[in-house]
Order: structure tokens, then C-alpha cells, then sequence
């Protein structure tokens, strides 16, 4: 097959692979696309063009699975239209260099074929994501293991590792399970038949462990279920920023808030258009006055300001979270920001002048704040993008009885965006063992129990409160204990290994 022929293959292959996500949970898509590009790796003659076939499999899958970033910067940024091509095309060719360093790094090893294609290439796959997840802030999004959430449509085995190993460890098994397919077909892997019988015994029992995992009680209940108010308010975000909007917007949340029955109230991200001490005081007054009401506490999404300004008179403005109600006043601040959403890259301030973000320069907040005090019991709290860092909501465990997620996907419009960070969410509620409670501005507005199930959930685009028992629960998880460490060193053992193998059969 021709070089361009291998290209379109590989590109197409990405590209499938989003509809083993959210809303299509077509999960064995994934394992497909990675047997295809393992196959084209290993009949790439020279670490050009596997890096070639690595590039064309990252641009599949981004520009297919994270074009509605268009919407953001066109639509609600007022980036003009080809500025905004240029900028997602050129976005989604600095995500696909990860998985073209994979292709080219697989292909500097001269290892057995066993090797390459069970722990070469899944490490270095597996490794792309995690760099990808890290540098420039992170952008974790699109994560092979996400894939293995509970879904109506179909059955998720590995999920029950994800208290273990976490999302990256699942990415490793779908990797390996994938490059145990290639290994024992000639056609695929250019080498002679491997012991088929083996290999299907290992990964059969790998595959039905994961089941059995799923099983395992990993923490439980510290108390009586809670009722929660989830509030989805459904402001049209060309609206939400309006001055002349803001009296209505306000009205709509007095309104959900005031018919609200939980003991646990909860306000999306953003949710008042405006500054905390810009807050009509009758706001917080009847805020304050249904939480008390219901026996508990509101927890809402506003940006507000540091009471004091720095010894160089700079103040600092956060992304945030404020309770009110019986317990006292508590703030969160968003510590994991959003580059270009939320804070500007050094270099790339040049970036505004064709963006109108509000509110776009942000200060992070602490990291690994204390959960707060919410109606009896402590919450972790997390807003938006920040609930795609498993590692980060790890560490409100095990003080954290329960977890809630505040976002606005409004930014993003009827797109893929909203049920793919659903889908995210099962993944932090499984690695944790604790319930994931979402309040959004569009959707999707859901409650997600210990088990990564979703309990509950709104229509996108419908302005309602969702009302749920939810369990808080306590103990650690292996996953909460270790994180990352597990995956990260069993990576560098891979490479290690691989290396190894490489200089025996140079000698």
C-alpha cells in the first residue's frame, strides 16, 4: 500500500474513533482504530513515515472529535470565520505531534515482534496521552480509556479497573488488547503466527477481571443520602454576558432556586453574570434565606476578586465557586485554568485582539484546597475542564464524601462537547468511588453515582432543577491512593525494557 493510500487509512481510522466516545459509545471502534494503526506502523519502513501515519491518525481523530472548539472562538468569540479554521487546523496539528512522536519513537526500537506490538506500542501510545494531558496546561481530552464508561448502549468491561489504574491504565489495556490482535494475524503484523491459545487465555481473564472488578465495593456510605438540587438555568450564552440580559438572568435562578427542595442547592458555573461584590445584596438574601429553609446549603458558580490587592497593586480575579446558608460562607477557586479561555500562554497575548472572551484572565487558585462544608458533609468541588484531571480530584480524597462539577458548555452549542465531558465525569465518579454531582448551564446537568452510572439526568437545553438522593460516601481508592505513579513507572519500565531488547540485537 502507497504511502498516501496508508495516510488516508490512518487518518480515516482516527477520525472512527470518536464514535467509541459519547454519544455513540461504540467502544470496540476504539480497539479497531489502534489495530489499524499499529498494523500501519509496523509496515512503515522507515520512523518518518510511522511518524507520518502517527500525524495523519492524530488529525483524524481531533479534527473530527474537538472541532466544535469552532463554535467557541467563532460563533461566541467573534473570531472571524477563516481565522477560526486556521486556528482549530493548526490546534488540532499540535495535539496530533504526540501521537506522531509515538510512531516515530516506536520505530527507532528493534525489538521482537512480541515486544513491539504488547508493550512497545501501547507504551508509547499510552505515554503520548499523558504528555498530552501535561504540557501547556494539559489538554486530556479524547482519552482512549474514557471509552470503558458504564453506557446504556453497551456493556464496558475494563471499567471496573478505573479505581485501580485510573483512565490511563484502561488507555494501556484497550492499547495491549489492540496489539495482541496484530501479533497473531500475519496479514496484519508481517511476522508468523504467535501462539493464539496463550494469548487469548491471558487477555480473556484480563477482560472478565475487569468485570469482577466491577464488583468490589471500593468505599462506602458515610451517611444518609442527601437531596441535592441540581439547577440548569439554559442562558444562550450570546445573552449571558448582556447588561441588559442580567435582570432576566438573575430572575431565572431566583426562580429555580426558590423551587428548589435539597438540602445541597447548586448553581452552574458562571452562574450570576457578574462579579461577586457586583451581587444585588436581595440575591444572596434569598439565596441564603431557601438554603436555611431546606436545611442546608447553595453552592454557586461567580468570579470574584482578592479582598486585597499584591504589594504591586495588582488584584487578582478567580474563577469560583461561593456557599451560603447554614454553614458558613466558603469560597473555591478554580486552580486548573483553561489556556486562551481563561488565561493567556505567555507569547500569545497577540492571540485577543481577534477573541472576546469576558472575564478571560484569571488567576489559578490554591492547589489541592481543602473540600468544603456543604449540608453536613465535605464536598469536593471542581469546575468545568478541571474534572478531566483524574489525578487532581484524587487528591480531595479521602476527606471528600461527595463531588460536584459546575460548567458552562454554552460556549460549545448543540456539539459533541457537553456529552463527551459527561463521559469524563463517569470516569472521575469511577476512579473515586464517589458520587459526581453536575450542575451546567446547557446540559448535560446530571447526578452520576460510585459506579460511574448515570442516576439522573436533564435535557440539554431545558431550564429545570434535578432533584436526587445522592450517598456520600467514604475510604480510599487504589487509584486515589497512587494516581498516575503506577502507569507512569510501568511506561518507563516498557521503554526501559525495549531499549534493552534494542542493544542485544544491535551487538
Amino acid at each position: 500500500m502507497r504511502l498516501p493510500i496508508r495516510l488516508l487509512v490512518a487518518t480515516a481510522a482516527g477520525a472512527a474513533t470518536v464514535f467509541s466516545f459519547a454519544p455513540f459509545h461504540v467502544w470496540p471502534l476504539a480497539i479497531i482504530s489502534l489495530v489499524i494503526l499499529f498494523s500501519l506502523w509496523a509496515h512503515s519502513p522507515t520512523a518518518r513515515q510511522a511518524a507520518a501515519i502517527g500525524f495523519a491518525w492524530g488529525m483524524g481523530l481531533f479534527l473530527a472529535g474537538v472541532s466544535w472548539l469552532y463554535v467557541s472562538l467563532h460563533v461566541y468569540g467573534g473570531m472571524p470565520a477563516p481565522m477560526a479554521a486556521v486556528a482549530i487546523l493548526m490546534f488540532c496539528g499540535y495535539l496530533a505531534l504526540y501521537t506522531t512522536l509515538a510512531g516515530w519513537l516506536q520505530a527507532r526500537f528493534s525489538v521482537p515482534p512480541a515486544t513491539r506490538f504488547l508493550l512497545l506500542m501501547p507504551a508509547v501510545f499510552v505515554g503520548a496521552e499523558i504528555l498530552r494531558a501535561w504540557i501547556v496546561s494539559g489538554f486530556p481530552w479524547l482519552i482512549l480509556g474514557y471509552t470503558q464508561v458504564p453506557s446504556p448502549l453497551s456493556l464496558a468491561p475494563l471499567a471496573g479497573y478505573a479505581p485501580i489504574f485510573g483512565v490511563f491504565g484502561i488507555s494501556g489495556l484497550l492499547a495491549m488488547t489492540a496489539g495482541a490482535i496484530v501479533v497473531v494475524s500475519p496479514k496484519l503484523s508481517g511476522i508468523l503466527p504467535a501462539p493464539r491459545r496463550r494469548l487469548a487465555i491471558v487477555f480473556t481473564i484480563v477482560w472478565l477481571g475487569g468485570i469482577v472488578a466491577a464488583a468490589i465495593q471500593w468505599s462506602s456510605p458515610s451517611g444518609e443520602p442527601v437531596t441535592v438540587s441540581l439547577i440548569q438555568g439554559n442562558i444562550a450564552q450570546n445573552l449571558k454576558w448582556r447588561e441588559d440580559q442580567r435582570a432576566a438572568t438573575i430572575e431565572v435562578y431566583l426562580g429555580l432556586v426558590e423551587k428548589s427542595r435539597g438540602r445541597l442547592i447548586v448553581l452552574p458555573e458562571t452562574a450570576l453574570p457578574m462579579m461577586l461584590h457586583d451581587v444585588p445584596s436581595h440575591v444572596l438574601t434569598v439565596f441564603q434565606q431557601q438554603a436555611q429553609t431546606n436545611g442546608g446549603d447553595l453552592l454557586f458558580g461567580v468570579a470574584y476578586r482578592d479582598q486585597h490587592a499584591s504589594a504591586d497593586g495588582k488584584i487578582d480575579y478567580f474563577n469560583g465557586a461561593v456557599s451560603v446558608g447554614t454553614s458558613p460562607v466558603q469560597r473555591y477557586a478554580k486552580q486548573h485554568l483553561v489556556a486562551f479561555g481563561e488565561f493567556v500562554p505567555p507569547l500569545f497575548s497577540w492571540v485577543y485582539q481577534w477573541l472576546n472572551i469576558p472575564l478571560s484572565g484569571f488567576t489559578p487558585g490554591t492547589i489541592s484546597p481543602p473540600p468544603l462544608r456543604l449540608a453536613g458533609h465535605a464536598v469536593g468541588i471542581n469546575i468545568c475542564y478541571e474534572d478531566t484531571f483524574g489525578a487532581e480530584i484524587a487528591q480531595s480524597l479521602p476527606e471528600a464524601e461527595l463531588l460536584i462539577n459546575i460548567s458552562n458548555m454554552a460556549w460549545y452549542g448543540r456539539s459533541l462537547a457537553a456529552d463527551q465531558h459527561l463521559q469524563f465525569s463517569q470516569m472521575r465518579a469511577l476512579e473515586t468511588a464517589r458520587w459526581m454531582l453536575r450542575s451546567t448551564n446547557t446540559g448535560v446537568t446530571a447526578a452520576i453515582d460510585d459506579k460511574g452510572r448515570i442516576v439522573k439526568v436533564l435535557p440539554q437545553f431545558a431550564r429545570d432543577v434535578l432533584e436526587v438522593e445522592a450517598v456520600p460516601r467514604q475510604g480510599p481508592t487504589p487509584y486515589s491512593r497512587w494516581r498516575d505513579t503506577p502507569i507512569k513507572l510501568l511506561l518507563a519500565a516498557t521503554l526501559l525494557f525495549s531499549w534493552w531488547q534494542h542493544r542485544r540485537r544491535a551487538k
